[in-house]
């Protein structure tokens, strides 16, 4: 286990030391997400999406699927991170056309918005997705290859045209980060909303010779 994600446990065990889990989908007592609500993201489906690679959300981006994205997200329930990680874990064989070694890809945030979250909160999904992926017999490798330009805004409120226009240029490569050329990777994000930024990602990835074979995301409005 890599250094930050040993830090990433270990305040995920002190979390659970001093507060007491309540399900952050329906706010019963007794874990971060209850057995009832992690029931309504085992159904992965395929949405449409104007990646070329095919693209899949666990749930639609409502009720407790959206409550659960929304407190991991944007209001410190890191200890969402093992549950929902694991979810997606589960999903990866219809996401990626090689199980035996998979390559992740988390979706870049803005500088800004991973401070506040205590770090890129994709990063940290993919890492627990991973965890999981390997009780599983799934070999994952997490390449962290892509960044957002300091000049990218926040993409709330935008529409399909605007957020395109917003990420156009601005969801950059990492070069020391992207797996072998050829490799293909599974894109991971949280909501597919307009798949705007499925798409700047698949760019950026071409151009540094990585091809996408499939997005996964927790969530989407695009799936009912």
């Amino acid at each position: 286990m890599r250094l930050p994600a040993m830090l990433d446990h270990a305040v995920d065990r002190a979390l659970d030391l001093l507060l007491p889990p309540v399900c952050a989908g329906c706010g019963a007592s007794g874990a971060p997400c209850c057995p009832g609500c992690e029931s309504l993201l085992t159904s992965p489906s395929r949405l449409p999406c104007p990646s070329r690679a095919p693209a899949y959300a666990l749930a639609s981006y409502r009720g407790v699927p959206r409550r659960l994205v929304l407190a991991y997200k944007e209001r410190g329930r890191r200890d969402l991170a093992p549950a929902l990680g694991g979810l997606l874990a589960a999903a990866l064989p219809l996401a990626s056309g090689d199980t035996s070694n998979c390559w992740l890809v988390p979706a870049p945030s803005r500088r800004v918005a991973a401070r506040l979250r205590g770090g890129p909160h994709m990063v940290r999904l993919a890492r627990h997705c991973a965890s999981r992926a390997a009780e599983l017999g799934i070999r994952v490798n997490i390449a962290p290859a892509l960044r957002l330009a300091s000049d990218a805004e926040d993409a709330v409120g935008l529409d399909q045209a605007r957020r395109a226009a917003n990420l156009a240029g601005r969801v950059l490569p990492v070069p020391a980060a992207l797996p072998p050329a050829g490799t293909g990777v599974v894109l991971l994000d949280d909501v597919i909303t307009t798949g705007a930024t499925a798409v700047a990602c698949e760019r950026a990835l071409a151009s540094g010779g990585v091809p996408v074979t499939g997005v996964l995301a927790v969530t989407s409005p695009r799936l009912r």
